[in-house]
């Protein structure tokens, strides 16, 4: 069996804009996987994203799309990669017929026919201009685009942020179905961890520029737990298990990094799963 190889790949990334500073990021993506990359709003998402798109540059360190480096070849990486942004990135005069037009004097493999079956899928109007859209409508004519080009990559940036839940499941259906190929990878950045409970294989978090956790989500979630305990028995509790704890009116929730390795050093209090969410917010308020 052949190795799962990296569609993403950075090693020590730094960009340094004095007010913030993206510290020596690396993480990969394997292909084939939906990789959730999370983290709260300023914490370097969209950074890391523009920087591996190369639409700005690194002051240091590595990154590689497909295995090749995007100093030499992002032009044509971009064949492969679909990107969708939390804005709609279209004039508003332009309708799904002008769109079809325009990419396909962009991308080489723009798949006309494939894109009139998402609009109708999606049930997108192709006569009506895309700023009558609303906010649901304007995201899946960016998904539409991003894959009518038979991109093997695609890379949102909080794509179901300030979408209804209804609209939400059915943008997590689109990817699902996306990713049934086995050479289709998706990073999703999001702060909505419940939309990365559903879809995510992969989970890369990061807060104040630097990657706190990383790994395959089912084990990240598998590992850690709520640890509930008396105020005076906080003082017992290994530090090397501790990632933050926090004070209530009857006692302390403490987040455990090795939810098994607590149960057995203190059988007598209650260790509950933690969510995506709690997981997030614990590492955050570490400091």
């Amino acid at each position: 069996m052949d190795d799962i190889k990296n569609v993403i790949e950075l090693r020590n990334v730094t960009k340094d804009y004095g007010d913030f500073k993206l510290d020596n990021v690396s993480f990969s993506v394997p292909e084939g996987s939906v990789c959730g990359f999370i983290g709260q709003n300023g914490a370097g998402k969209t950074t890391t994203i523009n920087l591996m798109l190369d639409v700005i540059k690194r002051d240091a360190g590595e990154i590689e799309l497909f295995g090749k480096s995007i100093d030499h070849d992002s032009a044509s990486l971009r064949e492969d990669i679909g990107v969708v942004f939390d804005e709609m990135g279209f004039h508003e005069f332009m309708t799904g017929i002008d769109l079809n037009i325009m990419m396909k004097n962009i991308y080489k493999n723009w798949d006309e026919e494939l894109f009139f079956s998402y609009l109708k899928e999606f049930s997108l109007p192709a006569k009506k201009k895309c700023g009558s859209f609303s906010r649901g409508m304007r995201m899946k004519l960016q998904i539409a685009v991003a894959i009518s080009h038979h991109a093997k990559l695609l890379i949102m940036d909080e794509p179901t942020s300030g979408l209804d839940p209804i609209v939400r499941n059915e943008m997590i259906n689109i990817f699902r179905e996306f990713v049934l190929e086995e050479d289709h990878t998706i990073l999703l950045s999001s702060h909505i961890t419940g939309d990365l409970e559903k879809l995510a294989d992969e989970v890369v978090f990061i807060n104040g520029g630097r990657i706190v956790l990383a790994g395959n989500k089912d084990e990240i979630l598998e590992k850690h737990g709520l640890l509930k305990c008396k105020k005076d028995e906080l003082e017992i509790i290994s530090d090397s298990l501790i990632v933050s704890s926090e004070m209530g009116n009857f006692g302390v929730e403490v987040l455990v990094n090795d939810r098994y390795a607590a149960s057995k050093l203190y059988p007598n209090m209650v260790i509950e799963p933690a969510t995506l969410e709690q997981i997030m917010i614990y590492y955050v308020n570490r400091g």
